[in-house]
Order: structure tokens, then C-alpha cells, then sequence
């Protein structure tokens, strides 16, 4: 009976099984049959044997980032034998069903617990998105107010109706071990301790095998979940970047008023502008942080900061200097990729290479021009801001490359200078330092690291940098040396983080898209990753560019209120000098002070406009006659009274007056002209004003009058016209009345009674004092004057007995006053006799003029009769009168010359030269001085730093 159950009960589940088998149809085989039901029913089969595979588990590795993998059954042969009828199969039936659940509830637990770390793990290195959440639209935020989320969640099923949808997992488990019995053979002792034996010595000898491996793919997987992170999330980046650009193009068209963070770098910029050009005497100015870029020259410091920036934007070169001057780059967010710098209005379009390469081009020249002759580098700073969708906001100095040689063009301190522009800017306690190392060349070779470590000892401000990795890695036969320079053994310096990047292929016309994909390609290919040589955080120009951004706006928080009190205390004490010592004055920096003096400046010119007519043609006239009075008496008057008659007297002057106006006369005049505009230009420019006079202009006025008269110049018609109207001028004889006859005698008596003081004074200093002032001021003659003295009373003496003797000694006359004069014992030359004569001869004519002058006043009526009949000449008056009716002619026709056109000319020259001063900001620091100036100037640039500071704050505090 007891056998017939057992039979019964066996084939049961043999019915079971093949009921559950989707894969089985019909009646099953004697072989497939259970052991009970073939020891039962087919006792003819007494030795049969039958084999099946051993249940194994492969040992499948896992990574944490990664979903565990379906682990698959694989079926390893093994012996069976007879199945012993003493055996009791139900007890090794729960046996095995309790076992499998165990390991199904073991693996559901590690699972579940290996996909929550994986969970925390993905979730830690996802960004923080909160700052970004002003791009998604207000509709998300309001959507629950259009959408009834509740009524869509009661309309869900709940967990229980769920839960009934899910597969019955206890019939599942009970049939693979109905399925797993099935297939076993033996005893259940044998049969576990076969396959506990088996697994043991598989799991031995799988360790011993593959415990590198496992290593090795694990970290293979590792970096190659990194490299998919990196790439979606720099799709993400892509894609925010585009949302960035339309969401900035419509605050652009006024669609949306919100305050976005560019504006915040660019108002930090307007605070370093503006120090930049600060006192230094106060030494705050460079206690703000911004990211000094220094390395040694070729190093790549221009290539990392065209990465970061995303565009080519510095000029290039093989081997040469290149980076002239310090290059202040602001980065910050915009619609567009465009650059432009802060003193121009031009924007350049980053996208387009001709602007780029117009661009290289500017900064060359503005660098060549900041260098002063006989120098190679400049401390004078270029600024330039780079706007553009997803750039990191931050402020950049990139400085000249150190160098250990001075080469052939460079200027002897060009060294020395590279060192205390470095020094200048890395002294800032705020600084942050990004030094550059190449890392195809020897670490040994580097200058620029022993500087760093000079600045930053303990390297609190300092990111390391190591450029060209992808030569580094080729040509180094120890790769451990790279790592050992990125965690910085082998320098002295200490930094902050360490980073490594590849800048190309050293291809100058490689793009900066191009540069990106061969730097990730290299990169996900590198050994140094591989070998964790590297951290997947310590590479990419794009990290640098995250972290570098995060350092500086940290530096920035922390300093800036700190920064922003020392300029009030400064502001203070500036306002505290100020009312101690100018209480009654305004405030005006040095450009207010120049409008004030170019208003005053331009007002004075203006006053020339209202000098009467009047006034200029008698000031003319005068200056005219002084610069001719000299060649009329001398050329023309004194050599024309020489001769006998009238007739060859009127010849005479005619001829002389026609080739003066020719030649001389007209410029003479033109040269009277501008030398009077100059005089009354300069009377209106230094007269003082009285109280409202300010001395702090002298200087600007002096040099505005003088390059004003510098650049002026007559017009070059005015002489043409003027010769034609001297010559009808002097061609006319007619004197109309007896007014005007009486003028020409009065002008001929002013001319010749000066000419005659004028001949008086030189034969004084010839002869000496005479006896009045020997004896009244104990004077005495010399030698020299005793022997003049001697000869003029001899020459006197020659024209008492001949007063008509002509203006020439002849040489029998020198030769009869020197032997005379040797007679007395007084040795005299011949051409002191000579010098004598001419003085003594002018003297006696001028006289003898003067006299005849006096007859000639009532020689009006002769003078109509043309003289006929009469003794009485008077034609040397005739001769003023044309001289002195000439020159009113002509005061007249400049004095219209000037008032209508050269004064408006000068005004005009005036006004160019204010403004090229208003534009060269040495000129005014050199014709503004004083301490007056320097103390309102500084005043002003402490507010504007102190206002410029509190509105950073105050918006850093809104964003934050």
C-alpha cells in the first residue's frame, strides 16, 4: 500500500509538470518520467541512467552605475546513478524550494539596495539646476492652476488593483523547483554534496582567474559611464544654451524685464575698469580678484583662454611674443557670440571669421601702440568683453609669457618687466592665479611655477594647469611623471586644483569645436584615465572653466564687502582734506575742469569778433609801418633825394616802389596781419579777470594758443589781392585837400623825427657820453669811442664847408681825414671812418628833411599848380602822402581779411585743438596740475568706485 501511494503522489507531479510546461504537448517519454515513476511502473528499467545538467550561476560583474545584468543559467554535465526507494523525497523537496526562495529573496534585496546607491550615486553628480529654473517658462509654475491634478489622481488604480496585475511568484517559485527536482538524480545528500563541491572549487578557481579582470572592467565601465554623463550633459548645456539665446534675444526686444547675471559680471568689469585707472598711492585698487593667466612664453596660455572663451580671438605666432601688453577679458552671457572693447562702440561678430581675424588685428595694433619705443612689453591694460550664450561669467588677465632669455629685438629689461607686471597682479591677496605649465617640455624647464610659489606659497589662490597632454603622454617614457606634475610633486608650488587639458593639434586654423571633440577623444582614449593617472574631474578645458568660474565668484563674495568699506574710509578722508582746504570750491576732477576752461577758452575767441573796425585798422597800420619804415626811408626816400631834380626824383621812387610791391609788400603785410590776430588773440587769452580769474588754466591756455597758432595758417589768395591793391594805391599822386597834405606832413615829420632819435642814440653809443654826463655821472669814454668821437668832429667839419655833399665819401676825402686825424695822433681805418660817415651824414640829412618839411606847409598851393614858377619843391611829401595812403588801404583790406575769415579760422583751429586735448588724457594731466586737481580726481574715482561697489553687492545679494 504504501508503494502504490507513493506511486500515485509521483505521478501527480509528473501530471503537474507536464500541465505547467507551455513547451511540452501530448504524452511524455519514458525518460522524461520522475525517478519514483519509473521505479514504480517500469521495473524493466532497472539500471537506466539519465542525465541532466548541473544548475550553475556564472559569476556576471556589475557596476554601481549600471543595471544588474540578467543572470543566465548554464548547464554543466553530470553524472546519475540509481535513486535509492529509501530516499524521502518530500523532505528533499522543501529542502530545495526553501533554498531557491532564500536566494530569490536575497538577490531582490541586494538588487534593491545596489539600485538605491546607484540611484544616490547619479542623483549626487547631477548639477544643481536650481539656478536655471528662471528659463522654463511661468506656464509650469502655474500649470496646476489649468490642470486638476487630483481628479487625475483618484481616476488612477491604486496599489491593490496593482498589485493583482503583477505574476504570482510563489507559483513561479514552486515550479522551477518542481522543474529543478525533476531534473536531479541520486541521493539528496550525493546530489548536494556533488554540486556544493563542484561550486566551491568553480568559485576557487573563478577568483584566482579573474579578480584583476574584475578590476579592470570595473573601471572601464566606470570611465565609460563619465564619458555618456559628459556627453548628455553637455547636450543638456547645448540645449540650454540655445533656450539662453532666444530667452536673451526677447529681454533684448523689451519682451521680458528680468535681471539677468550678465549684467552682474559686467558691472564687476566697470569696477576693475575703473580701478585700473586709479591712484596707486592708495593700494586698494587691486584687492578685488580677477583670474591672472601667467605661464612661460608659448606655454598655451592664450589657447586655454580662447577655449574657455569659445572663439580664436588672440593673435598668433610661431615661437614669437605675441601677448604684448595685459589683455582684461570679461566673459559673460548674451544672445550673441560677439566681442567688443570697452572704449569702442564696434561689436564683432565671433561667428564669422573675418571679424575674428579684424579682431586679432585690433589687439595687435592696440598692444604696438601701448608699447613705448625702445620697449617690448607695455603694463598698460587691454580691455575687452566677450558675451556670448553659456560662457562662464568671470574677468581674465592674460599677461605676457615669462621668459629666461632675452633674445635678439627685445629691449634689454624686457625680463625684468615681464617679472613686475606678473608680480603686479599676483601681489593681489585676491587673486587668483591660473598658472599654465606646458607639459611636452621638461618640468625642470618651467620659470613660471618658481614665481607662483613666490606669490601663493601655500597655494590657497592657485590653479595649476598642464597644457598639450596628448604630446605629454606620446613623448614621456614614464607616465607616472605626468600624474606626479598634475598632483604636484615635482614643483615647489602648491595649488588649489590641478587640471589637464589638450589646446589641438597646433593647428592655428583649427576651430574651437574641432579642439573640443579631439580633446574628448583623446581623453576617452588616454591611459591616464584608464590607469586612474587622471580623475574624469581633472581634465577638460570645460571643467577648468567650471571650476575656475566657481573659485572666482567665492574669491569675489568674500572680498568685495571687505573691499567696498575700505573705499568709504577712503572717500571720507579725501572729504575731510577737501573742506579743510578748499571750502569755497566746487568739486570739478580734471575733464570738468577742462570744459570749464575750453567754455572760458572758446568765449575769449569769440571776443575778437567784437574788436571795433576802428581799432584793428589803426593797430594795423601802425604794425605795418614799423616793420616798412626802414626800407622806405633807407631803399627808397634816402636814395631818391639824392638827386638833382624832381623829375629823377619821381623816377626814382616810381621804380622802387613798383619792385617792393612786387615782391616784398604784400607778404609783409600778410606777416603784420597774423602777428596781430596772435597779439590780440594772446591779450584776450592771458589778461587777468579779476576775482574770477583762475590760475589752474594758465598752462591749458598757453598751449591751446599756441598749437591753435601753430596750425593756422593765411589764406593763400590774401597776397594776390592785396599786391593789386597797393600798387593802384601807391600809383596815386593826388592829393585832394589841404587836410590831407597837412597829414602827409605831420606823418613825414613823425617818420623822419624817430628815424633822427633813432641816428641821435647810435652815434651816442658810438662816440660815448658827452660832458654833461661825464661830470654830472663820472662817466669816461674809451679808447674806441675817444677815436669815433675824434672823427665825426672831423666829418662834421667836412659838411659845415659843403652841406650839399653827397650820402658818399669819396677816397681822396677818406684819405684827407685820416691824415688829419693822424696828425693829432689819432690812428684811424678807413672803414671807421666810413661807419662814422654814415651816421653822421643820416643825422645832417634827416635834419635838413626836417627843415624843408617845415617850409613845405604852405607849399598846398604849389603843390596844385604843379610847382610852376615856383623854387619850392615839396615832392618827399608827395611821396608820405602815397606811403601813408597805401597803408590805410591796406589796415583796411586786412582788417576785412580778418574779421571775415581768419578770425572764424582760428575759432575753428581753436575748437579742433580743445578736442584733440579732450581725447589725450596726458596732455590734461600734464596742463591740469596741482594738488587742487589731483584731490577733487581722486575724490571722484573713490565715489564712483564706492557707487559702481554698492550696486555689485547690492545685486550679488539679489542673486544669491
Amino acid at each position: 500500500m504504501w508503494r502504490l501511494r507513493r506511486a500515485a503522489v509521483a505521478c501527480k507531479v509528473c501530471q503537474s509538470l507536464v500541465r505547467h510546461s507551455s513547451g511540452i504537448k501530448g504524452s511524455l517519454p519514458l525518460q522524461k518520467l520522475h525517478l519514483v515513476s519509473r521505479s514504480i511502473y517500469h521495473s524493466h528499467h532497472p539500471t537506466l541512467k539519465l542525465q541532466r545538467p548541473q544548475l550553475r550561476t556564472s559569476f556576471q560583474q556589475f557596476s554601481s552605475l549600471t543595471n544588474l545584468p540578467l543572470h543566465k543559467l548554464k548547464l554543466s554535465p553530470i553524472k546519475y546513478g540509481y535513486q535509492p526507494r529509501r530516499n524521502f523525497w518530500p523532505a528533499r523537496l522543501a529542502a530545495r524550494l526553501l533554498k531557491l526562495r532564500y536566494l530569490i529573496l536575497g538577490s531582490a534585496v541586494g538588487g534593491g539596495y545596489t539600485a538605491k546607491k546607484t540611484f544616490d550615486q547619479w542623483k549626487d553628480m547631477i548639477p544643481d539646476l536650481s539656478d536655471y529654473k528662471w528659463i522654463v517658462p511661468d506656464i509650469v509654475w502655474e500649470i496646476d492652476e489649468y490642470i486638476d491634478f487630483e481628479k487625475i489622481k483618484k481616476a488612477l488604480p491604486n496599489s491593490e488593483d496593482l498589485a493583482k496585475l503583477t505574476p504570482d511568484f510563489d507559483k513561479i517559485v514552486e515550479s522551477l523547483s518542481l522543474l529543478k527536482d525533476f531534473f536531479t538524480t541520486g541521493s539528496p545528500g550525493e546530489t548536494a554534496f556533488r554540486a556544493t563541491d563542484h561550486g566551491s572549487e568553480s568559485d576557487k578557481h573563478y577568483k584566482k582567474v579573474s579578480d584583476k579582470e574584475k578590476i579592470d572592467q570595473l573601471q572601464e565601465e566606470l570611465l565609460h559611464t563619465q564619458l555618456k554623463y559628459q556627453r548628455i550633459l553637455e547636450r543638456l548645456e547645448k540645449e540650454n544654451k540655445e533656450l539662453r539665446k532666444l530667452v536673451l534675444q526677447k529681454d533684448d526686444k523689451g519682451i521680458h524685464h528680468r535681471k539677468l547675471k550678465k549684467s552682474l559680471i559686467d558691472m564687476y568689469s566697470e569696477v576693475l575698469d575703473v580701478l585700473s585707472d586709479y591712484d596707486a598711492s592708495y593700494n586698494t585698487q587691486d584687492h578685488l580678484p580677477r583670474v591672472v593667466v601667467v605661464g612661460d612664453q608659448s606655454a598655451g596660455k592664450t589657447s586655454v583662454l580662447e577655449m574657455i572663451a569659445q572663439a580664436r580671438i588672440f593673435p598668433r605666432g610661431s615661437g614669437e611674443m605675441m601677448t604684448r601688453s595685459p589683455v582684461k577679458v570679461t566673459l559673460s552671457e548674451g544672445p550673441h557670440h560677439v566681442a567688443l572693447f570697452k572704449d569702442s562702440s564696434r561689436e564683432f561678430d565671433l561667428t564669422k571669421e573675418e571679424d575674428l581675424a579684424a579682431l586679432r588685428h585690433e589687439i595687435e595694433l592696440r598692444m604696438r601702440k601701448n608699447v613705448k619705443e625702445g620697449c617690448t612689453v607695455s603694463p598698460e591694460t587691454i580691455s575687452l568683453n566677450v558675451k556670448g550664450p553659456g560662457l562662464q561669467r568671470m574677468v581674465l588677465v592674460d599677461l605676457p609669457g615669462v621668459i629666461n632669455t632675452v633674445t635678439s629685438g627685445m629691449a634689454p629689461d624686457t625680463k625684468e618687466t615681464i617679472f613686475s607686471i606678473s608680480k603686479a597682479y599676483m601681489q593681489n591677496p585676491n587673486a587668483i592665479i591660473l598658472c599654465i605649465q606646458d607639459g611636452s617640455v621638461d618640468a625642470e624647464r618651467s620659470i613660471v611655477t618658481d614665481l607662483v610659489s613666490q606669490m601663493d606659497p601655500h597655494g590657497r589662490r592657485t590653479i595649476f594647469v598642464l597644457t598639450k597632454v596628448d604630446l605629454a603622454e606620446k613623448n614621456v617614457a614614464s607616465p607616472s611623471r605626468i600624474q606626479q606634475i598634475i598632483e604636484g610633486k615635482l614643483f615647489p608650488m602648491k595649488a588649489l586644483g590641478y587640471f589637464a587639458v589638450v589646446t589641438g593639434k597646433g593647428n592655428s586654423s583649427e576651430s574651437i569645436e574641432a579642439i573640443k571633440e579631439y580633446e574628448e577623444e583623446f581623453f576617452q582614449n588616454s591611459k591616464l584615465l584608464k590607469t586612474s593617472m587622471l580623475k574624469a574631474h581633472q581634465v577638460t578645458t570645460r571643467n577648468l572653466s567650471l571650476a575656475v568660474s566657481d573659485c572666482f565668484w567665492k574669491m569675489v563674495r568674500e572680498s568685495v564687502e571687505q573691499q567696498a568699506d575700505s573705499f568709504k574710509a577712503t572717500r571720507f578722508n579725501l572729504e575731510t582734506e577737501w573742506k579743510n582746504n578748499y571750502p569755497r570750491l566746487r568739486e570739478l576732477d580734471r575733464n570738468e575742469l577742462f570744459e570749464k576752461a575750453k567754455n572760458e577758452i572758446l568765449d575769449e575767441v569769440i571776443s575778437l569778433s567784437q574788436v571795433t573796425p576802428k581799432h584793428w585798422e589803426e593797430i594795423l597800420q601802425q604794425s605795418l609801418w614799423e616793420r616798412v619804415s626802414t626800407h622806405v626811408i633807407e631803399n627808397i626816400y634816402l636814395p631818391a633825394a639824392q638827386t638833382m631834380n624832381s623829375g629823377t626824383f619821381n623816377t626814382t621812387v616810381d621804380i622802387k616802389l613798383k619792385q617792393w610791391t612786387d615782391k616784398q609788400l604784400p607778404n609783409k603785410a600778410v606777416e603784420v596781419a597774423w602777428e596781430t590776430l596772435q597779439e590780440e588773440f594772446s591779450r584776450f587769452m592771458t589778461e587777468p579777470k579779476g576775482k574770477e580769474h583762475d590760475d589752474i588754466f594758465d598752462k591749458l591756455k598757453e598751449a591751446v594758443k599756441e598749437e591753435s597758432i601753430k596750425r593756422h595758417k593765411w589764406n593763400d589768395f590774401a597776397e594776390d589781392s592785396l599786391r593789386v591793391i597797393q600798387h593802384n594805391a601807391l600809383e596815386d599822386r593826388s592829393i585832394s585837400d589841404k587836410q590831407q597834405w597837412d597829414a602827409a606832413i605831420y606823418f613825414m615829420e613823425e617818420a623822419l623825427q624817430a628815424r633822427l632819435k633813432d641816428t641821435e642814440n647810435a652815434i651816442e653809443n658810438m662816440i660815448g657820453p658827452d660832458w654833461k654826463k661825464r661830470w654830472l655821472y663820472w662817466k669816461n669814454r674809451t679808447q674806441e669811442q675817444c677815436v669815433h668821437n675824434e672823427t665825426k668832429n672831423e666829418l662834421e667839419k667836412m659838411l659845415k664847408c659843403n652841406e650839399e655833399h653827397p650820402a658818399y665819401l669819396a677816397s681822396d676825402e677818406i684819405t684827407t681825414v685820416r691824415k688829419n686825424l693822424e696828425s693829432r695822433g689819432v690812428e684811424v681805418d678807413p672803414s671807421l671812418i666810413k661807419d662814422t660817415w654814415h651816421q653822421v651824414y643820416r643825422r645832417h640829412f634827416l635834419k635838413t628833411a626836417l627843415n624843408h618839411c617845415n617850409l613845405c606847409r604852405r607849399g598846398f598851393y604849389y603843390y596844385q599848380r604843379h610847382f610852376v614858377d615856383s623854387e619850392l619843391e615839396c615832392n618827399d611829401v608827395v611821396l608820405f602822402w602815397r606811403i601813408q595812403r597805401m597803408l590805410a588801404i591796406t589796415a583796411n583790406t586786412l582788417r576785412q581779411q580778418l574779421t571775415n575769415t581768419e578770425v572764424r579760422r582760428l575759432e575753428k583751429n581753436v575748437k579742433e585743438v580743445l578736442e584733440d586735448f579732450a581725447e589725450d588724457s596726458e596732455k590734461k594731466v600734464k596742463l591740469l596740475t596741482g594738488k587742487r586737481v589731483q584731490l577733487a580726481e581722486d575724490l571722484k574715482k573713490v565715489r564712483e568706485i564706492q557707487e559702481k561697489l554698492d550696486a555689485f553687492i547690492e545685486a550679488l545679494h539679489q542673486e544669491k
